[in-house]
């Protein structure tokens, strides 16, 4: 797991012929997860807009733009992060305690080796080293960073509500004109889906 995330503790090298290719295997394969992940990322940051301009635009026919924007702004991004920020805590939490109880490491390098942990910096100092603390770190490492991995995705939707909610403000206020209409035919067949 520490190699798929590239971590990289420094404690744990690989030492055989097999070993070492299944290193070389698995640290592909984590940044091939890894870069999939941010795609998925970024295509539902752009599916997300591109339903909330539909949504904006079917709702102008039925009510006036100041309700269309009341119910657009619901606060969901808001909640989304709040919620996975709390369980960001929770993990952090957890494995400061495991770190102190478990791995014997006072709070402050225990707090260290979460933060170097959580965002794959892994310096190599202070690392899970007892059998139950590598059962651990198993299972926290992988939730602890895609926990982190959705928070900055959050950060980052809220980040753009502001700027999508300026956006549908002007889509709402403006006529539609041919022009959009054309721009708005993405597989030029005639048809705006």
């Amino acid at each position: 797991m520490v190699t798929m995330i590239t971590v990289g503790y420094g404690d744990l090298v690989p030492q055989s012929a097999l070993s070492k290719v299944l290193a070389c295997a698995f640290v592909f394969l984590g940044m091939a997860l890894v870069g999939l992940v941010l795609s998925h990322g970024a295509d539902y940051l752009v599916e997300k807009q591109q339903a909330l301009l539909i949504r904006a635009l079917q709702m102008r026919k039925r009510f006036q733009p100041s309700d269309v924007m009341k119910e657009i702004e619901s606060g969901k991004v808001r909640y989304k992060c709040v919620v996975v920020a709390l369980i960001l805590f929770v993990l952090i939490i957890s494995g400061i305690v495991f770190l102190i109880f478990v791995e014997k490491l006072d709070a402050l390098d225990a707090l260290y080796c979460v933060c170097v942990t959580m965002t794959s910096l892994g310096y190599g100092d202070f690392s899970f080293s007892t059998e139950g603390g590598r059962a651990f770190a198993v299972l926290w490492i992988l939730m602890s960073t895609i926990c982190l991995g959705q928070f900055f995705l959050y950060l980052a939707e809220l980040n753009t509500e502001s700027s999508q909610n300026a956006l549908i403000k002007w889509v709402l206020t403006r006529r539609v004109t041919i022009v959009d209409l054309e721009a708005a035919d993405m597989d030029n067949d005639g048809v705006v889906e």
